[in-house]
Formats: C-alpha cells, structure tokens, sequence
C-alpha cells in the first residue's frame, strides 16, 4: 500500500474519496478554506462566475506587511469580467497560433543549443540544463527582451517564487516591474516586432490599455510564460524515466509525442492547485455548502486524477484519451499559454528521444 506520507496523489485521493469539496480550517487567518479535490466538482468551480479572483477586493481593508509591485499583485490573473475579458482580448489578440507557430524553429534551435552542451553518457541536471533555460528564452524571445537581459529576468522569476521568503519575492516584483517599465519606453523609442511591442500599439491606441495594465500584463507573461512551462517539462520527463517502457515506445515513434502530451499533463500536473478563487454568494458545490466570503482551492492535480472521471488514474497511459484534462484550468480563466507550453514541450522531449540513448543508460538529475 502506497504511504501518503510520501506520494502526495495518494494523500489528495484519500479525502476526495471521504468528500470531494471540504472545509479546511486554516487557524490563524480566520477564514475556513474550501478544498475541491473532485474533477466534476473542478470543472464547476472553475466555471462558476460566483467565484471571484479579485483579490485586491479580498483582502481591501486587511493589514499586511507585503509589498509586492501593484503590477504583481494586481494582475490580469487576479481580476473578474468585464475588466478580465477586456485585457485577455488584449493578449489573444496578440498571442495567437501564429505567433506559437512561428515561434517554432528559434524553439527547436534553442533547444538543439542547450542539448548540445549534455555529455552523450552520463548524467544530467535536466531541470537546470533544460527545463529552466529553455522556456525562460522562448518568452523572452516573443516579448523582444534583449538577450543580454534575460539572466536578470531568469533570476527575478526564481525569486519571485522563493518559498518562504516574502521579503526576496517583494524584492524581485520591483525590480521585474520596474524592469519591464524601461523596456515599454525602450520600445516606444524603437518600435519591433514582438509581442510586447504589439501590447504597446494596443495601449497606445483605441483599446486604452493603461500604463499599469500594460506593465502588469507584461510581467505576468513574462513570468507565467515559462515558470509552468518548466514544471510541465519537468514532471514530463520525470514521468517517462519512471515509465521506461514507454519512453523506448516513444524514442522508437516520436511522432507519437504530440498525442501523449495531454496524458503526461494529467498524470502530473504542472500546477497541482489554481489560482486563489473565493465566493461572492453562497454557494453549492457536490451537497456541500459553501458561504460567502470563503476561499475556495480547486486542486487540479486532484481532479485529474478522479477514477471518476479517468480510470486507473495511477496510471502512465499513453493510449488514454486525456484532452479534457484541467492541467490547464477551465472556463474564462484557461491558460492562454497553453499552446506555447504544449509546442515547447513537444519539441523538448522529441529532441531528447532522438538525440540520446535509452534512459537505462543515463541518468537525468533534478
């Protein structure tokens, strides 16, 4: 018998067993967390306009002594229609398949750059060597962050993320806004061709982008662009060299590798929990109730994994059929990334199948 002590599935799977939406008390903060473990129940809070994410109103009035920059704090991730549905038309506007696709040889070239420098045999940092550097380029490269600036903009977002270390995460929100607000006017100087550059003609035209919302929106695709890119990369390749039957099924027929992306996705999701969520009503969520004002988690790693909804959800199964999977979320707030995501972890893992020996003879740290 699995220890949840040590495979935190095992440990989610029992209490969406007992109840799929639960009461979490959290003690010092005085509120009574919602944790939503089931993938029906998911997809329902997901889509439930009564949840809020606006956690600027959350929290008004409440003393804190963080200082993240507004433009951190307040972002696209953290606000309600309509004022979210006027700024995520902004980016699909610009963040389209056609910027992904066109995105795809300098992909291919970054990866064949960072998998030049792995040793044919022995062992690598596959977290440090790729998962990390890779998806940090991509971004910076679709929003024309000069290349000589993205270790900066690597390390802000490491720290940004920091556990246990608000001071550190405050610290890096100023220094990546204030970052992006001197590349916006470098811009306007000298206008290009990136994504960035076309969020600037949006503010600066018709659309009334404000400048707050056009560094905001900046950082958070700088930031959210690569950091569960990374974990996806990473919980990907961990899954196959845990499974290496089927990462030799994969080595011998690549082009398998798209169709398998969501299944990898399901079995370990890049981001076990959303966003913060709360409700503005009384709501129902699988017979519990849930008041207002509460702060409701929706564990997406959980809900993935409801024998419910996929059978044998333990298992690494390349055949299942996996697209409506929540790795992404669901409803309005769906990563508008995920086709970047979906395109670089497509061409990471078909250049390591190809390039490099069966896993039994290396072995990839991280």
């Amino acid at each position: 018998m699995t220890d949840p002590t040590h495979d935190p599935h095992a440990a989610v799977a029992a209490t969406r067993s007992s109840c799929p939406v639960q009461a979490v008390p959290t003690g010092s903060s005085g509120h009574t967390n919602y944790l939503v473990s089931g993938y029906e129940e998911a997809r329902q809070a997901l889509a439930d306009p009564r949840l809020s994410k606006d956690t600027a109103a959350f929290f008004a009035g409440k003393h804190s002594q963080r200082r993240l920059h507004p433009a951190v704090a307040h972002s696209m991730l953290a606000t309600d229609p309509p004022q979210h549905t006027r700024l995520r038309k902004m980016v699909t506007k610009t963040f389209t398949t056609c910027a992904v696709a066109r995105l795809r040889p300098f992909t291919n070239q970054t990866t064949d750059g960072l998998l030049d420098r792995w040793p044919v045999e022995g062992q690598v940092d596959l977290i440090a060597d790729l998962a990390v550097p890779l998806p940090a380029i991509v971004i910076c490269e679709l929003l024309g962050v000069p290349g000589a600036d993205r270790p900066d903009i690597q390390r802000w977002s490491r720290e940004l993320f920091a556990p246990g270390r608000p001071d550190v995460i405050d610290t890096a929100s100023h220094a990546m806004a204030n970052y992006m607000t001197g590349l916006i006017a470098a811009k306007r100087s000298r206008p290009g061709n990136s994504l960035l550059d076309k969020l600037i003609a949006a503010r600066d035209g018709a659309d009334h982008l404000s400048a707050h919302e056009l560094v905001s929106l900046a950082v958070l695709l700088l930031v959210a662009g690569h950091e569960t890119t990374t974990y996806f990369l990473g919980n990907a390749a961990l899954a196959l060299l845990q499974h290496p039957t089927e990462l030799e099924s994969l080595r011998c027929n690549p082009e398998r590798i798209p169709a398998v992306l969501d299944e990898l996705l399901r079995y370990d999701s890049p981001v076990s929990t959303a966003t913060f969520r709360y409700t503005t009503e009384a709501i129902t969520i699988a017979a519990t109730e849930i008041p207002a004002g509460a702060p409701v988690l929706v564990a997406l790693g959980a809900a993935n994994r409801d024998p419910v909804r996929f059978p044998e959800p333990d298992r690494l199964d390349p055949d299942r059929l996996a697209t409506s999977h929540l790795a992404f979320g669901h409803g309005i707030h769906r990563c508008v990334g995920a086709p970047l995501a979906r395109a670089e972890a497509e061409i990471a893992l078909r250049t390591i199948a190809t390039r490099f020996p069966p896993a039994q003879n290396r072995r990839a740290s991280g």
